[in-house]
Parts: structure tokens; C-alpha cells; sequence
């Protein structure tokens, strides 16, 4: 029983690590594209103008390092500081909750998904 135990755990990380990839994929595509929405809000945080281009190579950096079991933790490290990051930056901003709670929903997978691997 126990053996079925930790085959579950691992299917269940990975289906977690899969589903963080994925949305770390879709933000860091939207931030390359850099439509009017994220440039405004990329220069109202007080960022550079070509700071949406790094945030979506970060982004889709570690996506692929955590589609990766070999260098899943390395892609989690990085998804976790660009989270700080994300967070900080929200927060210093006093934006409303509806920009922060997409934040905060990564953030929380990206800490179950660590957590998991433990």
C-alpha cells in the first residue's frame, strides 16, 4: 500500500509541476508579446520599457526547467523568485485584489509543488 502511496505523490507532483509549466509558459508568451495592458502596467510599476521582455524570458525559462524532472527544483527556484518579485511589486502598488490574487494562486502552486518534491 505504501508503494501506492508514493506512486500517487508522484503522479500528483508531476500533474502540478505540468500545470505550473503551463501558466509560467502563458504569462511569460503574454509578457514578451508585451501588449498595451502589460506595457501601461509595466511602466506605472516604474519599470523600464524592455523590463516585460525579461520577465517573459525569466517566465519561460522556468517553465522549461520545471517540464523537466531533472531540473524541476532549479525551475521551482526561479518560479519562486519571480513570484517574490511579482508580489513585491503588486504589493508596493497597492493594486486591487483582482491583480494580486492571480499572484498569489501562482505563488501558492509554485509552494505546494516544493513542498510535494520534499
Amino acid at each position: 500500500m505504501a508503494h501506492d502511496d508514493g506512486v500517487k505523490h508522484c503522479i500528483f507532483e508531476s500533474a502540478l509541476a505540468t500545470i505550473v509549466a503551463v501558466l509560467f509558459t502563458v504569462t511569460g508568451l503574454v509578457n514578451l508579446a508585451g501588449p498595451g495592458a502589460v506595457k501601461r502596467d509595466f511602466a506605472r510599476w516604474g519599470y523600464p520599457a524592455w523590463f516585460h521582455f525579461l520577465c517573459g524570458a525569466l517566465e519561460l525559462s522556468s517553465a522549461a526547467l520545471i517540464a523537466e524532472q531533472q531540473t524541476r527544483v532549479l525551475g521551482l527556484m526561479l518560479a519562486g523568485a519571480i513570484m517574490v518579485g511579482a508580489l513585491f511589486t503588486l504589493l508596493r502598488n497597492r493594486e486591487p485584489f483582482g491583480h494580486l490574487a492571480p499572484a498569489l494562486i501562482f505563488s501558492a502552486l509554485v509552494v505546494i509543488t516544493v513542498t510535494l518534491r520534499g
